[in-house]
This record gives structure tokens, sequence and C-alpha cells, in this order.
């Protein structure tokens, strides 16, 4: 049972996560072999000032 976890910035509309969700279980289906409803797929939406880039978070880089 594959299980992929990603962080993104949370923001984004819920169609686009239900997009991404189906695009990488294809993904994992046709590199793994595994079967789709085998594939657990985890988004965690992190805030803007909670991630960093070179020293500065998002939410600085966005009101800049």
């Amino acid at each position: 049972m594959p299980l992929i976890q990603m962080s993104i910035i949370e923001g984004r509309p819920p169609e686009v996560k239900k997009e991404l969700i189906r695009e990488v279980t294809d993904a994992v289906v046709r590199t793994l072999g595994a079967k789709p409803e085998a594939v657990r797929v985890l988004l965690y939406e992190v805030p803007p000032e909670h991630w960093g880039v070179g020293g500065v978070s998002k939410a600085d880089e966005q009101d800049s």
C-alpha cells in the first residue's frame, strides 16, 4: 500500500487538490503497478508564514 505524503502551501481551491490527488494516484498506479484503491495520498497544508525558503517565509515574500 503506497503512502504518498505531500506538503503544500495552503490556499489552493478544493478542485485543484482533488486533481492533484487523482494525478498522484495515477502516477503511482502507472509506475509501481499498484491498484488505485491501495494508494493513499495525504496532503498537508502549511500556512505561508510557516514555510521558509532561503531564510524568508513565503508570507514575507508575498508582502514584498
